[in-house]
């Protein structure tokens, strides 16, 4: 809807519904994974609202070494919680895990693999990006990328 002279109003700007949430490379989000079901909402992805306040974010392949550096930090990721949907994870799990505790492994070094394209931005708020890009274990859409050029 044009205002009158031509300009547009406030409220047609720009419609930000259809966006969708971003990843920390500033695309869309993808998702992290369905077996488990996993994210905050359990609805495989990363997302994150108001109710997330552990920022439920990153998207980790977890490892037997992260799980028990969060076991040891009181975190435990194994133990099957039904109440909360939980089933306990082994290794090889993708898992939206918080940003904090993911930081914390990193600080101890003990980080979980990380899927960037799976990853909330909100992340960001907490990691740094260059700490997760270091454990970032994506696969470029185009696989050629990833072949060797120096012959």
């Amino acid at each position: 809807m044009l205002a009158s002279g031509g300009l547009r109003t406030r409220a047609d700007a720009v419609d930000t519904a259809e966006m969708g949430e971003r990843n920390v490379l500033g695309g869309e989000l993808e998702p992290c994974g369905t077996d488990p079901l996993t994210g905050f909402y359990r609805d495989g992805c990363c997302t994150s609202g108001p109710e997330d306040l552990g920022s439920h974010t990153i998207c980790a392949v977890v490892t037997s070494e992260f799980l028990d550096h969060q076991r040891s930090i009181g975190n435990d990721l194994v133990t099957p919680m039904p109440q909360f949907r939980f089933p306990g994870l082994v290794p090889g799990d993708r898992w939206c895990v918080t940003a904090a505790n993911w930081l914390r492994a990193y600080q101890d070094g003990r980080a979980a693999p990380v899927v960037l394209a799976a990853t909330h931005e909100r992340a960001l708020e907490i990691v740094p990006l260059a700490a997760l890009k270091r454990h970032s274990v994506d696969v470029p859409a185009d696989a050629s990328a990833l072949e060797d050029t120096d012959h």
